[in-house]
């Protein structure tokens, strides 16, 4: 059987649907593997799974960040973010031997840990956490010792990982999926002309200065006029996947291997929200996951 063709449930919808589909093919193949390492090779002791934002339900988004009050044109289903990785990873046979649900919303995390107790999924290894999971990173990587392997994975809705955070992963034995709020989010904050209202907000995401954000995303054009020339600034062509290839260049720095082609989640209208992206330090860690993106990218343009 193909190691990342295992069946999978039916849970949420669209974009979120296309995720997890992902995600959950990924995770198949990992425990497989992982686990036949610990097994025959013995160099492995723990393989854990960390989830970032397990919070289960819709969340006011609107309120938990304030720069989304300025978005009027953010849409109900863009703000409907489906939480079903924890019910998918804990239904699957092969098991982790640790497990930590992160979440900063109190009530989500309480939600979820209440769904999953009353469907006998929850096991004496998952650890429930309520706290900022930039926080909770800076405690979790020192449990990445060499005989441990950490498979992460982070869904934002916004922009709530600093790359600060990604930085401490960095030569862990750590394979990563994350969720690039590329048009959602980051493509709105980065106004045509280059104001740059929220710019703490993108310096902290990309792990860049404003003048590097700045040269980056927008370019001087020359605006003729009767009289006279002017030097005008304007966005580049194309930001959302500008937005996820700037990213990505800053993920290549991070880890060894970093999928190029991310998985594109689009909402109803066909304009990209997401870019899903992956990397790790293996070299066939990153080969399941862009077989998994190709064949998931493929299924879903025919559909």
């Amino acid at each position: 059987m193909d190691i990342v063709k295992e069946p999978v449930q039916e849970w949420g919808g669209k974009w979120t649907e296309t995720k997890l589909r992902a995600f959950e093919s990924y995770v198949n193949a990992y425990l497989k593997i992982m686990i036949n390492q610990k097994v025959k090779k013995g160099w492995l002791k723990n393989i854990i799974y960390f989830d970032g934002f397990a919070g289960s339900g819709n969340r006011n988004i609107k309120k938990e960040n304030n720069q989304l009050m300025f978005f009027k044109n953010v849409s109900d289903e863009e703000l409907s973010v489906y939480k079903g990785s924890a019910e998918r990873v804990l239904s699957m046979e092969k098991k982790f031997d640790e497990y930590y649900f992160v979440d900063n919303d109190k009530n989500s995390i309480e939600l979820l840990q209440d769904t999953l107790k009353k469907k006998n999924l929850i096991l004496k290894n998952c650890n429930f956490v309520c706290k900022d999971v930039n926080e909770k990173i800076k405690e979790f990587v020192n449990k990445l010792t060499k005989e441990t392997a950490a498979l992460v994975f982070l869904d934002p809705f916004g922009m709530q990982i600093n790359w600060q955070s990604i930085e401490l992963l960095k030569d862990k034995r750590v394979d990563l999926w994350i969720l690039i709020p590329s048009g959602v989010i980051v493509n709105r904050l980065l106004d045509k002309k280059g104001k740059l209202k929220f710019s703490e907000k993108l310096k902290s995401f990309f792990g860049m200065s404003k003048d590097e954000i700045l040269n980056l995303f927008y370019e001087e054009k020359k605006a003729i006029k009767l009289f006279d020339d002017e030097e005008k600034t304007s966005k580049v062509d194309d930001g959302i996947t500008k937005i996820a290839e700037v990213y990505i260049k800053n993920l290549q720095k991070m880890f060894k291997y970093v999928t190029k082609k991310s998985l594109i989640l689009f909402n109803s209208k066909r304009v990209p929200i997401y870019h899903f992206v992956f990397a790790s330090n293996n070299l066939t860690a990153l080969k399941i996951a862009n077989h998994i993106i190709e064949r998931i990218s493929d299924e879903n343009y025919k559909n």
